[in-house]
Order: structure tokens, then sequence, then C-alpha cells
């Protein structure tokens, strides 16, 4: 019971953010609960429904929703969504694992040059 309230604080608290939970949550729940990595999608699938609720909430209070522009991106997600639920229960395990992983690095490298960029960007102002 540790783990999994440390996990959905970790979930919650990163999703809450737009961060996207799932990235934090489906390492977590394979790592620390052993969880298989379909079934790990599958659990975070089903937390982010709340989370995402929530926030979305929180984020219309502030006129941060832009429902308008939402709703084709929101399609096309639900259907590369059901399709793509459909190609990983044909994938083996460890093959979406390393999906993933690939995709967590392309992320944290991505993430790190738009930092240095944003870093770089102050700097010129601030000159």
């Amino acid at each position: 019971m540790f783990w999994e309230i440390i996990i959905g604080l970790v979930g919650g608290t990163v999703g809450g953010m737009g961060m996207g939970g799932g990235t934090l949550l489906i390492p977590l729940l394979t790592l620390f609960l052993g969880f298989t990595q379909i079934k790990a999608q599958g659990i975070n699938l089903i937390a982010f429904i709340p989370m995402s609720i929530i926030a979305i909430i929180i984020n219309f209070k502030n006129h941060l929703v832009n429902f308008k522009k939402t709703w084709g991106l929101a399609l096309i997600g639900a259907i590369f969504s059901f399709l793509s639920a459909i190609l990983a229960n044909h994938i083996d395990g460890s093959i979406l694992k390393k999906i993933f992983a690939v995709f967590l690095i392309c992320l944290g490298i991505w993430q790190f040059i738009e930092s240095v960029k944003l870093k770089n960007r102050s700097k010129k102002k601030s000159e």
C-alpha cells in the first residue's frame, strides 16, 4: 500500500501540472509494483481519468482551456488512441517496454535541449 500511495502522489502531481503523469506512472508501476508494461499502461489510463478531470476543471476556472481549438486534437487523439491500444495488445511486452524507454530517452533529450535554448534566450535578453 505504501508504494501505491507514493506512486499515486507522484503521478497525480506530475499529471496535475500538465506534464503527463503516465510518463512517470508507467515506469513506477513496472519497477516498484512489478506490473507488466501492458498492465501498467492500462492502470495509467484508468488513473488518468480522474486526474485529468480535476486538472481540466482547475485549468478551465483559470481560463486556460480553449475548447474550440481542442475538438480537432481530441478527435484525432481519440482515433489514434483506439488504434494504438489495439496495436499495443499485439506487441510483446518486452518490445513495448523498449519502445517506451526510447520514447522517454527522446523526451529527456528534447527537454534538455529546450531548457538550454530557454536559458540562452534569457541570457541574451538580460545582456
